[in-house]
């Protein structure tokens, strides 16, 4: 598979660009967050060195979009997006500091990764977040997402076996989020 681009998509409030590691000293209160990474697949981050090794991590079926204020171009989150299989199919992950939740950042940026998602082709997107992650599960159903299922004991983390919810989100299903 060909890596697709990551163009820089803008929104009212917010500039999304292609990651680098040098958004490390931004992103890294988030990553060494305990309550932000409970729901993550590693523990939080101990250094800002551990964040820049994350961020300078590169697979092609992978991209990330860095959330950045318009204001003043600071990284205050990012949008992943991993086209894992052939026929168009992406999953969407976030993260976003939390000085920023509750304030519709993180729908404002997914709405727009996704409108570019499905501008690209993608038939459909999913997320795989926790049960216990109710505020990302809020977030997905003001999306549009729709729960499709649950895997019992699928992931195994620095908190344990956990299950997993799986939400999907059609092309013909989008209209624009939240």
């Amino acid at each position: 598979m060909t890596p697709r681009e990551t163009p820089v998509l803008e929104t009212a409030r917010l500039r999304l660009r292609p990651g680098t590691p040098a958004d490390a000293e931004a992103l890294h209160p988030a990553f060494a967050d305990p309550e932000m990474m409970r729901w993550w697949s590693n523990p939080p981050h101990h250094s800002v060195e551990q964040t820049r090794a994350d961020l300078a991590q590169r697979a092609p079926e992978w991209r990330r979009w860095i959330i950045t204020l318009k204001e003043d171009g600071r990284a205050i989150g990012f949008v992943a997006v991993g086209e894992k299989r052939q026929g168009n199919v992406s999953e969407i992950g976030y993260l976003l500091r939390r000085e920023y939740w509750g304030t519709g950042i993180a729908a404002e940026a997914a709405t727009r990764v996704i409108d570019q998602l499905f501008a690209e082709g993608q038939r459909r997107v999913f997320a795989d977040t926790d049960p216990d992650n109710v505020a990302s599960r809020r977030l997905l159903e003001r999306l549009g997402f729709k729960l499709e299922g649950v895997l019992r004991g699928e992931w195994e983390t620095h908190i344990g076996v956990r299950d997993t919810t799986l939400y999907g989100l059609l092309r013909e299903d989008w209209h624009g989020g939240a």
